[in-house]
C-alpha cells in the first residue's frame, strides 16, 4: 500500500516539495493556457490537479503511465511559445502509449526543475519495481479513488462503491464478513494495511490453491521436491527443473525463512505463475536471439506511414512527436513527404492537405536524438521527395551536417557489395531510401576517379583542366536544361543523390522485368491494392522476389482516417517494409505490435527461411508440402482484475468472455470465444477449451482477446495480447476442464505434448499499454500431425 511504497522511496526534497503543490501553467495550444495547481498526493504514485490551491481537486496522472519528462526546450509547443514563456521555465510529460504530452510552464526555473527531477525518481522507481510492488501501487491507486473524504481510511459503503469501481458484483453480507475480518483496529473503517488484507481475501485464487494443493503434502508449502516434480510433470521443465525449482523459490518465495528452507509457499508459488517465468510469451524470445547477420531483405523491417502525422490524413497535426513515438516503438523505416518551404527551408507535411508543416531541419534533427535510443540496428529515412533543386541542395546538406557520422554516404568498405549488407554490419547507421541519379556501380567508378584525381600533385591540378562528365553536366540548375531534357530526366539534385547508397527507388513493372533489370539494392513500393493484387495474380512470384530484394507496401491514399489494413497478408509473401499508421490504435496494429514484440523489440525479425529462398515454392494461397497441420488447444480458465470497459457507469459490471484468434495465411486465420460470465470483471471462471488446426504455423500470430459481452450491440474491447505462434510457451490440458467433445477426443489422441504448462496472458489497452494486474490463466497443447474425427 501508499506507506509500504513511501519507505522504499528514497527520500527527496524535491518529492516532498511536491507534495506541497505548485501553481503552474498548463499548456495545450498557442491558445489555449490555464493556470492549475498541481501536487502529488501522499502516496508519491499520483498527482491531482485543481483551479487554484484549496479547490476541488481530481486525478491528472498516475506515476506509472509516464515514460519520461523533458526539458522545455525539446517541446515543439513550448519553443513555439518561447517569447511568452522562459523555456526554462517549461517542462513535458511524456505518457506511455498514445496519450497526448503535458506541457507545463512553472513560474521558475527552480520549481520546474525540482518537477523534472522529482518526477524522473518517481518513474524510475516505478520502472525498477518488482511484481510485488507493482501490486502495491496498483493497491494505492485504487485505495485513493475509494478514499472519498481522503481522510486515509474507508468505511463499508466506500468499500461497497469500491468494489464496483473494481468490476466486483459481491453478496452485501459476504462482503461485510471481509470487512470485519481485516478491520483489526475495530474502527469500521480500513486503513492502507487492512485494505490489503481485505484484498487478499477477496482476490483468492481458489483454481490456483487446487493446483498448488494438488503437489503439496501438507496444502501449505511446496517442498523443493515437490517444486521439482510440478515443474517437472505440469510445466515438462525436463532434467533442469531441480536447479530451476532452487531460482525459482529464490525469485519469488516472499519469506526469507522459506527461501532458507527452499520450500514454496501459495504466495509465493503464486508469485511464480503471474511473472515472467509464467507467462505465455517465452522469456528467452524477449531479448535479442536471432541471427542478426542476415542480409535486410531477410527481414520484416518496422516501418511506418507518413510518420510526421499524430492524426488524420488530411487535416491533421504534422509532428516531431510522431518520429519520437515511431522510433520509441522500435520503428525502423519512417516516412519524410518533403516540400518547398518559405525562406529556401524545405518543410515536411502531407502534401495538398491541411495538414500542419514543420521544418525538414527539425525531423533530421528529432531522428538524429532519437534514432538509436530503442535500437542500435539501422534507420532507414523513406524521402518522398517534392523539392525544388535548390531545396535539394539545403535538404543534403541539412541530412550531412545534423547526422554527420550516423549518415551511411557510401558503402560499408567502398567496395561494390554483392548483397545487402545485415543489421549486425549497419548498427547506428542511418540510411537514406530515395531516387538515384545513377548505379551504385557508377557512383563507385566515379569516386575511385575523384580518388585519382586528388592523389595527384597540386601542380598537376593546377596545370590540367579534368573533363566535363555527364555526372557534372547533371550539376548545373535545371533551369538550363531545355523543355524536352526537363521532362525525360527527373530533377534530382546530385548532391542528395549520392546519399542513397543501400536503397534506391525504382518502379515496379513486374517480377520478370525486376529480375532482368533490377540489382538487389534496388526496392520498389506497392499501394496496398496493387500488392493484394499481386499476391492474388502470382503470390510465389512474389516470395521469390522479396528474397532477393527490398519490396515497401502503404496503406491506400483512401485511408483518410489513418485506419490500417491487416500487415500479414503482405508478411505472407516475405514483403519486409509493410508501413502502417502507427498513430492509429487496433487490431492491426495490435498483429504489427505483436509481431515485432520478440527479438528485444529491435525492430528486426528474420522472416522463415521458406521466404528468404528465391526459388522457394511457396503461396500463401495454396501452401503445400512440407508443412504439417497443427492442432492447438486453449484452455481458457479464469480472469484476473479485469478493467471497467467506462469507469464513469460506477454500477456497470462486465460480462466477459474471452475471444482467441488466429491470424496466418487464409486457411489458418480463424477465432473461437468461451461463454460470457455475468457480472464478474474480477475474478471470473470459464474452463473451456477451444480447438484449432494450424497450416503454417510460422506465419501465424495469436491474439487473445477479452470482451464485455452485450446482447444490443457489439461487444465491447476490455483488454488483448498477441504474440507469435513461435513465441509461445506451450501447455498440456486437463480432462476435466475439457468442454466440448471435439476438444475432448483431441485430447484423447495425444500422446505427448510440446512443452506442457500453465501461462498467464497479461492484458494491454486499446493503445496498447499495460493493464497490470489484468490477465488471462491459460494452458495450451500443440500437437503435429493429428487429425479429428470431425463426427
Amino acid at each position: 500500500m501508499a506507506s509500504l511504497l513511501q519507505d522504499r522511496l528514497p527520500i527527496n526534497q524535491d518529492v516532498l516539495l511536491m507534495q506541497k503543490g505548485t501553481l503552474m501553467r498548463k499548456v495545450r495550444s498557442k491558445i489555449w493556457k490555464r493556470l492549475r495547481y498541481f501536487r502529488l498526493q501522499q502516496d508519491c504514485m499520483t498527482v491531482w490537479h485543481a483551479r487554484q490551491a484549496g479547490g476541488k481537486a481530481k486525478p491528472s496522472f498516475s506515476i506509472s503511465d509516464v515514460e519520461t519528462v523533458r526539458k522545455g526546450d525539446e517541446s515543439e509547443l513550448l519553443r513555439s511559445l518561447a517569447e511568452e514563456f522562459p523555456l526554462e521555465q517549461g517542462f513535458t510529460v511524456v505518457f506511455h502509449g498514445r496519450r497526448s504530452n503535458l506541457d507545463l510552464v512553472a513560474n521558475s526555473p527552480e520549481e520546474a526543475q525540482t518537477w523534472m527531477q522529482g518526477l524522473q525518481i518517481l518513474v524510475d522507481f516505478v520502472t525498477n519495481m518488482d511484481q510485488q510492488e507493482r501490486l502495491d501501487q496498483w493497491l494505492s491507486d485504487w485505495f485513493q479513488r475509494g478514499d472519498k473524504n481522503q481522510d486515509g481510511r474507508m468505511n463499508f459503503q466506500e468499500v461497497q462503491r469500491l468494489l464496483h469501481l473494481m468490476n466486483v458484483e459481491m453478496d452485501q453480507e459476504y462482503a461485510f464478513q471481509l470487512f470485519q475480518a481485516a478491520d483489526g483496529s475495530h474502527s469500521d473503517t480500513l486503513e492502507a494495511k487492512e485494505f490489503t488484507e481485505f484484498y487478499k481475501a477477496l482476490t483468492k485464487r481458489t483454481e490456483v490453491q487446487e493446483l498448488f494443493e494438488n503437489f503439496s503434502a501438507d496444502g501449505q508449502k511446496l517442498t523443493l521436491l515437490e517444486f521439482v516434480d510440478f515443474l517437472r510433470e505440469e510445466q515438462k521443465e525436463g532434467d533442469h527443473a531441480p536447479d530451476l525449482a532452487l531460482e525459482l523459490i529464490d525469485c519469488y518465495e516472499p519469506s526469507e525463512s522459506g527461501k532458507l528452507r527452499h520450500v514454496l509457499s501459495m504466495d509465493g508459488f503464486l508469485g511464480y505463475l503471474c511473472s515472467k517465468d509464467g507467462d505465455i510469451f517465452k522469456p528467452t524470445y524477449l531479448p535479442i536471439y536471432q541471427d542478426m547477420t542476415q542480409p535486410l531483405n531477410h527481414y520484416y523491417i518496422n516501418s511506418s506511414h507518413n510518420t510526421y502525422l499524430v492524426g488524420d490524413q488530411l487535416c491533421g497535426q504534422s509532428s516531431v512527436e510522431g518520429y519520437i513515438r515511431a522510433l520509441k516503438r522500435g520503428c525502423r523505416c519512417l516516412e519524410v513527404d518533403i516540400w518547398d518551404g518559405p525562406n529556401g527551408e524545405p518543410i515536411v507535411y502531407h502534401g495538398h492537405t491541411l495538414t500542419t508543416r514543420i521544418p525538414f531541419k527539425e525531423v533530421v534533427a528529432t531522428v538524429a536524438q532519437y534514432a538509436f535510443q530503442t535500437s542500435d540496428y539501422p534507420v532507414i529515412l523513406s524521402l518522398e521527395n517534392h523539392c525544388s533543386w535548390e531545396q535539394q541542395e539545403i535538404m543534403a546538406q541539412h541530412l550531412t551536417e545534423i547526422l554527420g557520422e550516423q549518415l551511411l554516404s557510401t558503402t560499408l568498405d567502398g567496395l561494390l557489395p554483392t548483397q545487402l549488407p545485415s543489421p549486425e554490419e549497419l548498427r547506428r547507421k542511418i540510411l537514406v531510401k530515395g531516387k538515384k541519379l545513377k548505379t551504385l556501380e557508377e557512383d563507385l567508378e566515379e569516386e575511385e576517379e575523384e580518388e585519382e584525381l586528388e592523389s595527384e600533385s597540386v601542380e598537376e591540378q593546377e596545370t590540367e583542366l579534368e573533363p566535363e562528365t555527364e555526372f557534372e553536366t547533371q550539376r548545373l540548375s535545371p533551369r538550363s536544361m531545355d523543355k524536352k531534357e526537363k521532362k525525360s530526366t527527373p530533377i534530382i539534385c546530385p548532391a542528395l543523390s549520392a546519399l542513397v547508397v543501400y536503397m534506391k527507388s525504382v518502379s515496379f513493372h513486374s517480377f520478370t522485368h525486376s529480375k532482368e533489370h533490377y540489382r538487389f539494392y534496388e526496392l520498389s513500393s506497392f499501394s496496398e491494392a496493387k500488392a493484394k493484387r499481386l499476391i492474388k495474380e502470382a503470390g510465389n512470384e512474389f516470395v521469390q522476389h522479396n528474397a532477393w530484394q527490398l519490396s515497401r507496401v502503404y496503406p491506400s491514399g483512401l485511408r483518410t482516417d489513418s485506419s490500417n489494413y491487416n500487415p500479414l497478408e503482405f508478411w505472407n509473401v516475405g514483403c519486409q517494409m509493410v508501413a502502417m499508421n502507427v498513430q492509429t490504435a487496433g487490431l492491426e496494429m495490435d498483429i504489427y505490435d505483436g509481431l515485432f514484440r520478440q527479438n528485444g523489440g529491435c525492430g528486426y525479425v528474420l522472416k522463415p527461411d521458406f521466404l528468404r529462398d528465391t526459388q522457394s515454392s511457396f503461396h500463401p494461397e495454396r501452401p503445400i508440402s512440407p508443412f504439417k497441420t497443427k492442432m492447438l488447444l486453449v484452455q481458457v480458465i479464469s480472469g484476473q482484475q479485469l478493467p471497467k470497459v467506462d469507469e464513469t457507469k460506477e454500477r456497470a459490471i462486465v460480462d466477459p468472455l474471452v475471444r482467441v484468434e488466429i491470424f496466418g495465411i487464409r486457411p489458418d486465420t480463424s477465432w473461437q470465444e468461451t461463454n460470457y460470465v455475468e457480472n464478474n470483471g474480477f475474478n471470473p471462471h470459464w474452463g473451456q477449451t477451444l480447438c484449432f488446426r494450424v497450416l503454417v504455423p510460422e506465419l501465424a500470430l495469436l491474439r487473445f482477446v477479452v470482451q464485455d459481452y452485450n446482447w444490443t450491440s457489439r461487444n465491447d474491447f476490455v483488454g488483448q495480447y498477441t504474440l507469435p505462434w513461435t513465441c509461445m510457451q506451450q501447455g498440456e490440458p486437463i480432462l476435466q476442464h475439457l468442454a466440448n467433445p471435439r476438444a475432448l477426443a483431441a485430447f484423447l489422441m495425444l500422446s505427448s505434448c510440446a512443452f506442457p504448462g500453465y501461462r498467464h496472458i497479461h492484458l494491454l489497452s486499446k493503445d496498447g499499454t499495460s493493464l497490470h494486474p489484468a490477465s488471462i490463466f491459460v494452458y495450451i497443447c500443440i500437437r503435429e500431425d493429428l487429425e479429428v474425427d470431425e463426427s
